[in-house]
């Protein structure tokens, strides 16, 4: 690493910002710039207090800005470290091709390797349910729903986990009511099963995650969450499932193609 000096300015005596709102602006900078790479590690406490002629809580107090952004996390023992990029591109325009389910693929394998990571999902739960409002409005006024809970997993770390909903008329006593539906997923069993997909609808929000969301996803502090509720609709207008998904932000980018007409 090129020393402080060459990476680091000084402080502005004269500026009305606090000293350690000032150090954090310039960590900032330098991960932005990437002269911090992703998961370096950042110049210790020491090294910071000797640069900047601060105290050690003035430097603990710019550190939480940045574990609060998101940009960095703590190790305890270890130090600092600049947080990894989102690994994964979820090209919404590719991502339910049916030619991925044809070669037996999800879309979360086809965006996992696509990123070069290793996907697993656990944490798997299928059973039948009373559907709650929003679902049953959703899916046409039904009663009761197959649900399937997961939590998918890339590299052993978790990113995103998700129910889907579908009717029981549809889901009941076929594969998609096994813990294994089998290849390319739900979506291939729908369409066998005379459901072929037509179009779907998203809808995106992102929030500050639930103290259950930290903790089913691991979360850093300061890391939203982005909340997607996807609905499939078959070729006869019937929508078919409900999937809810709640994503780790900083694990994904979401990439969008639109038509300029």
């Amino acid at each position: 690493m090129a020393s402080l000096p060459s990476i680091l300015g000084g402080l502005d005596p004269t500026s009305d910002r606090a000293v350690f709102r000032q150090i954090a602006d310039q960590l900032r900078e330098a991960i932005d710039r990437g002269r911090f790479k992703e998961g370096e590690k950042l110049p210790s406490e020491a090294e910071l207090v000797e640069h900047y002629g601060v105290s050690r809580m003035t430097v603990r107090n710019s550190f939480s800005i940045l574990q609060g952004e998101g940009l960095v996390h703590a190790e305890h023992g270890r130090g600092v470290f600049v947080r990894p990029r989102p690994p994964v591109r979820r090209l919404a325009s590719d991502r339910f091709a049916r030619r991925h389910r044809e070669q037996g693929k999800s879309a979360f394998i086809v965006e996992a390797d696509a990123a070069g990571s290793h996907p697993t999902v656990d944490s798997l739960e299928v059973k039948e349910e009373k559907a709650g409002q929003d679902v049953s409005t959703r899916l046409g006024s039904v009663r009761r729903v197959l649900a399937r809970r997961r939590r998918y997993l890339l590299d052993g770390r978790p990113v995103e986990f998700a129910t889907s909903y579908l009717p029981l008329d549809i889901a009941r006593g076929t594969q998609i009511a096994e813990p294994n539906p089998g290849p390319g997923g739900i979506y291939a069993r729908l369409e066998e099963l005379g459901h072929q997909l037509d179009h779907f609808e998203e809808e995106i929000r992102a929030r500050m995650p639930s103290p259950s969301e930290v903790k089913t996803l691991q979360l850093a502090s300061g890391v939203p969450v982005i909340h997607l509720i996807r609905t499939a609709f078959d070729t006869s207008g019937r929508a078919v499932e409900v999937c809810d998904t709640v994503m780790a932000a900083d694990a994904y980018v979401l990439s969008y193609q639109l038509p300029a007409t």
